[in-house]
């Protein structure tokens, strides 16, 4: 073999004696190139930290993320109640609005209704004052022609008088006067 060779070789058995050496002693993890006493300090010193990392961070972490997790599902909670009382109080607004419209409506037909029947009211009373205006009217008329038809009796009595004086030229009494006027009114009549 050539000088490298051979060096290599020399070398590299102490390091498969050593190998060996410590395979008998530990076993299957020194077969591994594992040394089980520092394998054991490391396997502590992970649980250790581990049991801190849990007790100190995880465990409060945890306990704080399902604080979040209730607050979040009570406020969701509390967002659907909101959401159901506002759809009811919206269906109440809507029921209301609907009955003061109806409410709205009925009072107009009432109103309507009622001032129809007050025009109707107010025609028949003013249709009765307008009777009574022209009964009393034509009263007034009636008296006012049996008055023009006295007054001119009267007249005609004094112009039948005056013809007559004339006619017979002298003048009679007041009894003549009388008999004769009311013979000529009988007559006229």
């Amino acid at each position: 073999m050539s000088a490298v060779t051979e060096i290599a070789v020399t070398e590299s058995a102490p390091v498969a004696e050593l190998s060996e050496t410590t395979a008998a002693e530990g076993g299957v993890a020194a077969s591994l190139g594992l040394n089980a006493q520092l394998f054991g300090w490391q396997l502590l010193n992970f649980a250790v930290v581990a049991l801190i990392v849990w007790f100190l961070i995880l465990k409060p972490l945890a306990k704080k993320m399902e604080e979040r997790r209730k607050i979040i599902d009570d406020s969701l909670d509390q967002a659907r109640e909101i959401e159901t009382r506002h759809a009811l109080s919206r269906e109440q607004y809507q029921t209301a609005v609907a009955e003061a419209k109806a409410e709205a409506n009925r009072i107009v037909a009432s109103a309507h209704d009622e001032a129809a029947a007050l025009a109707g009211q107010m025609k028949g009373e003013t249709k009765k004052e307008i009777d009574v205006l022209v009964s009393q009217a034509k009263k007034n008329i009636e008296l006012d022609r049996q008055n023009m038809q006295q007054e001119v009796k009267k007249e005609i009595v004094d112009v039948v008088i005056a013809a007559v004086e004339k006619i017979l030229e002298e003048k009679l009494d007041e009894k003549e006067d009388r008999k004769l006027v009311e013979g000529a009114l009988k007559s006229i009549k």
